[in-house]
């Protein structure tokens, strides 16, 4: 088994980035005033829509679902606050990047009725099974970013190896990002409590959370969590280097643990199974309070911010309403950006709803973005090899994606390409180089040439759905054989007991007669 953070490792490549979150950690977190209007696309995680649920013209209940997830690789949403549901109508949002998509579109009414809860707070004695379900109907993804659906990486592969150690990642590596950290300074015991759920959910039996090392009190707040909680022997906190990309979910790994996840493997081949401390908190709200995941912490910051600050947003509010709480613009923007400037989606509208992964929206003004340059030809100088944390070759991979080389770049390994834009910031001739490889990846995507991880995660799903159809179908034709089983042995009672009437009545039936005549 591997030992987790007991000793700290390297991961190749990386950059040490200035920081700017004190920035934002500054003002207190305080909680967006509910908007008119939210604006909840169906979509928010990596996967299909589940089905719709509700009408135009629908009252809804705070916490009421709005759609319905039919498996593990759908997520359902839910009103973040009671009101009427207007439609559905095209809107400008952040996943797919770049895309309008189908919205429900909700009208508030500050009533903020909420559904009927079933909290649980007796969550230890819940069956994993259970557990996972209760996720699910939350409306569960993950909140680092990645959006994956959480059920269906805590449900995994049944015939994989046990997952031994869970970790929680809260290293939060993007510079000017500090959500995380904020959630873990006001929140400790409900990322702690959160991470023991979980926990259990995939029968882990340790807990490591990483965070960098710069984060001053956040490992002492966490550790007395851990103790109040009642998890201190479970749970432990390991400060990590400020290099980044630590906080991709690869990297954390292999510097907690010094092992590489195969190229085609994932995590749970090395029975470590990653999630994001915000992830926790919320799987905490969904089991203890019986509330679904409706709202996040966002950071809105940048140098084109009045007041950078953190602030808790239901899902569906626009950027807009995030900046303007945030006092608004004190300059020009050069490039919004939904998280952070390395590995952020640069936006075209602040329209934009919040979603489940929405982490940061940074304003950059003039003086704060690389200023934009020429193209120039790639002169081979090995830079973008040096920094890239994934030990690819991103010269060879650009040049394979500007002529569209699939092949090669299959090859190449692009989809093992975390889009962290180390290769990008220190390029000298100015190449795009991960926008290139994001276009690739969409296009070997269109040619049905997956991430050959994503081909294993469906393969194991889909032999799961096989395995748990055969186990029902083998329990229903259990079940049936018992209930005829059971039929036939009433049916030979009945005969029984009929032939011990007849008996009784032909024995009783002379002596009926005789004494029941008149003298």
């Amino acid at each position: 088994m591997l030992e987790v953070g007991h000793r700290l490792f390297r991961f190749p490549g990386g950059l040490k980035l200035e920081h700017h979150k004190r920035e934002s950690l500054v003002e207190p977190l305080l909680r967006l005033p509910l908007p008119e209007h939210l604006y909840l696309p169906l979509v928010q995680h990596q996967g299909p829509a589940g089905q719709l649920l509700v009408t135009p013209g629908q009252t809804v209940l705070k916490g009421q679902p709005l759609s319905r997830a039919r498996s593990d690789r759908e997520v359902p949403i839910h009103a973040p606050s009671s009101g009427r549901v207007v439609g559905q109508r095209r809107w400008p949002v952040s996943w797919p990047p770049g895309s309008e998509a189908d919205c429900i579109v909700l009208e508030t009414d500050a009533e903020e009725h909420w559904i009927e809860r079933h909290p649980r707070p007796d969550w230890a004695a819940i069956e994993p099974a259970e557990l996972i379900e209760m996720l699910r109907a939350g409306g569960l993804a993950g909140l680092g970013g990645a959006m994956f659906p959480t059920a269906a990486k805590l449900r995994g592969d049944w015939e994989a190896p046990g997952i031994h150690t869970l970790i929680l990642n809260g290293s939060e590596c993007e510079p000017w990002i500090s959500c995380d950290e904020s959630l873990m300074r006001g929140r400790p015991e409900a990322v702690i409590e959160g991470g023991l759920i979980l926990a259990r959910a995939l029968g882990a039996d340790e807990i490591v959370i990483g965070i960098e090392d710069l984060m001053g009190g956040v490992g002492r707040t966490l550790e007395r969590a851990a103790a109040e909680v009642g998890g201190a022997r479970q749970v432990r906190v390991v400060r990590v280097a400020r290099i980044y990309p630590e906080g991709g979910e690869r990297q954390l790994i292999q510097v907690l643990t010094g092992a590489e996840v195969p190229h085609d493997g994932l995590p749970q081949d090395l029975g470590l199974a990653c999630l994001n401390v915000a992830t926790a908190a919320t799987a905490r709200d969904i089991i203890v309070e019986g509330k679904p995941l409706i709202e996040r912490i966002v950071t809105v910051t940048g140098p084109a911010i009045t007041r950078p600050r953190n602030v808790i947003a239901p899902l569906g509010a626009s950027l807009s309403e995030l900046i303007a709480f945030a006092g608004g613009l004190k300059g020009p923007v050069e490039r919004l950006v939904l998280g952070g400037p390395m590995s952020g989606l640069p936006l075209t509208s602040d329209r934009i709803p919040v979603i489940k992964g929405s982490n940061c929206v940074l304003a950059l003004g003039p003086d704060d973005t690389r200023r934009s340059q020429p193209e120039m030809p790639c002169i081979n100088c090995g830079e973008c090899v040096r920094v890239c944390p994934a030990s690819l070759l991103p010269q060879q991979l650009f040049l394979a994606a500007r002529t569209e080389d699939h092949d090669e770049t299959a090859a190449l390994h692009l989809f093992d390409c975390i889009e962290c834009g180390c290769c990008a910031q220190v390029c000298p001739s100015h190449i795009p180089l991960v926008d290139w490889y994001r276009h690739e990846k969409g296009l070997l995507r269109e040619r049905g040439i997956e991430d050959g991880r994503a081909n294993r995660a469906r393969a194991r799903f889909e032999a799961r759905e096989h395995r748990l159809a055969a186990r029902e179908d083998q329990r229903r034709r259990k079940r049936e054989a018992r209930e005829q089983r059971l039929i036939q042995q009433a049916a030979a009672k009945s005969e029984v007991q009929a032939a011990l009437e007849r008996v009784r009545a032909r024995t009783n039936g002379p002596e009926d007669e005789q004494g029941g005549g008149t003298p």
